[in-house]
């Protein structure tokens, strides 16, 4: 797939080192990397946890977070990212959590998909978040939320080394 061998080779050109935290996308984010002849040198440990006590105990994300904000927001991605970054040799990360479906969860709509990039450069981390909406089935939303995901990182790597982030 040419969006993720474009990405492998950003990666590379850049010296980045990946992690990621999946939730709605299920590890497709880091899959697509591994089909890239190459891809496995650009990632390292990658969580994938749909589950609530999951997300707390690996990610570190906080109950009071989840009840305040909800499992879909950009709270709760910014501590996934967080926590995927951790102790992790990596110095970029992604976090998704979102609705696929069937049903719609506490009034959010199908489909809807939080993320984060967390970047560590030598002057500190830049955290980048946007809520985005997909359309199809849920293999469709998976597939396009995980090519969102990768897509915009090179975007929001250039905004960190500029400075910008929280």
């Amino acid at each position: 797939m040419f969006v993720a061998a474009s990405i492998v080779e950003y990666l590379k050109l850049n010296r980045l080192v990946i992690t990621t935290a999946e939730s709605c996308t299920a590890g497709k984010i880091i899959t697509l990397i591994s089909e890239v002849d190459g891809g496995g040198h650009v990632f390292r440990v990658v969580m994938s946890s749909i589950r609530q006590k999951r997300k707390q105990r690996l990610l570190k994300v906080r109950p009071y977070t989840i009840n305040i904000f909800n499992l879909t927001s950009c709270e709760v991605a910014r501590e996934m990212v967080l926590g995927a970054l951790g102790d992790s040799p990596a110095n970029v990360a992604i976090a998704t959590t979102g609705i696929l479906g069937p049903d719609v969860i506490d009034g959010i709509t199908l489909g809807t998909v939080c993320f984060d990039w967390a970047y560590r450069l030598g002057r500190g981390l830049s955290v980048f978040c946007r809520k985005e909406r997909f359309m199809g089935s849920r293999q469709e939303v998976q597939l396009a939320a995980s090519l969102h995901a990768l897509k915009s990182l090179p975007h929001f790597h250039q905004l960190a080394i500029a400075g910008e982030g929280a």
